[in-house]
């Protein structure tokens, strides 16, 4: 079992560095390069994203990655939305990206806006650099995250964890609500599993597999002001973890990250 484990593990890694890598690099570089093209002129970042969606899909063919979904039906055609999803790994990114249609841009750490190449795209495609170590320039990244909604028709995406985590959920920060509450939106909750076992939270060998990806019913903030963001976030809290298998003992409410 050791030595089939160790070869498997041989295999994967000489595949990641011959195979895998190199062509997602060029994929990227490809694909990036006419992202930054297309932007140069004034743009709503729409051509952007749906090279993006074909850049995603061919980096999961290439690391032979399937993906399973249940309830992509339950995201109404039209219409503007918060998704709000746990943050395994980075490929949590082209999974989501691949197989839902619907134009959306990525709230994402403010240091990944500094990444040579990436940090352009980034910002032409119309993506948000959030600085959690900053509440007021965090707070102006949730407003114009927000206002982009309302006067662009587009939805959002954001990883509430605030990073990518290998035990159990982070409890979520609430900038997703504050986005949902103040667009007037639906938040539309995504659980991924076995994304983590294609690439491991800092691991170097890219595996293949298979990934699920559950979509649950979307929740209406029409209602809701800005008060209530707390008992909303601990929703979408919630609802994630039932998607991925979690569950808060009963009784008990984790904990909402302001």
């Amino acid at each position: 079992m050791n030595r089939n484990s160790n070869t498997n593990m041989w295999f994967a890694a000489v595949r990641t560095w011959i195979f895998t890598l190199p062509l997602i690099a060029l994929t990227t570089a490809i694909f990036g390069s006419l992202s930054l093209l297309v932007s140069l002129g004034r743009t709503t970042g729409r051509s952007a994203h749906r090279l993006a969606r074909v850049w995603a899909r061919i980096v999961l063919g290439i690391s032979s990655v399937k993906v399973e979904i249940e309830g992509l039906e339950k995201i109404p055609p039209g219409g503007s939305f918060v998704f709000v999803s746990n943050h395994r790994s980075f490929y949590d990114i082209p999974v989501i990206l691949t197989h839902i249609a619907v134009q959306f841009r990525f709230l994402a750490k403010k240091s990944l806006f500094s990444v040579p190449f990436l940090g352009t795209h980034l910002k032409r495609a119309g993506h948000f650099a959030v600085n959690y170590d900053n509440a007021r320039e965090s707070l102006k990244s949730m407003a114009d995250a927000a206002h982009l909604i309302q006067e662009r028709e587009v939805s959002v995406l954001l990883f509430p964890e605030g990073t990518r985590t290998a035990g159990e959920m982070e409890p979520f920060k609430d900038g997703a609500a504050y986005i949902a509450i103040t667009a007037g939106v639906p938040v539309v909750p995504i659980g991924l599993t076995g994304v983590i076992n294609i690439l491991p939270i800092h691991g170097r060998v890219i595996r293949s597999g298979r990934v699920m990806m559950r979509i649950g019913d979307p929740i209406p903030t029409i209602d809701l002001t800005l008060a209530d963001r707390t008992f909303l976030t601990q929703q979408m809290y919630d609802r994630v973890c039932e998607l991925v298998g979690e569950r808060a003992p009963a009784g008990e409410s984790r904990p909402v990250r302001a």
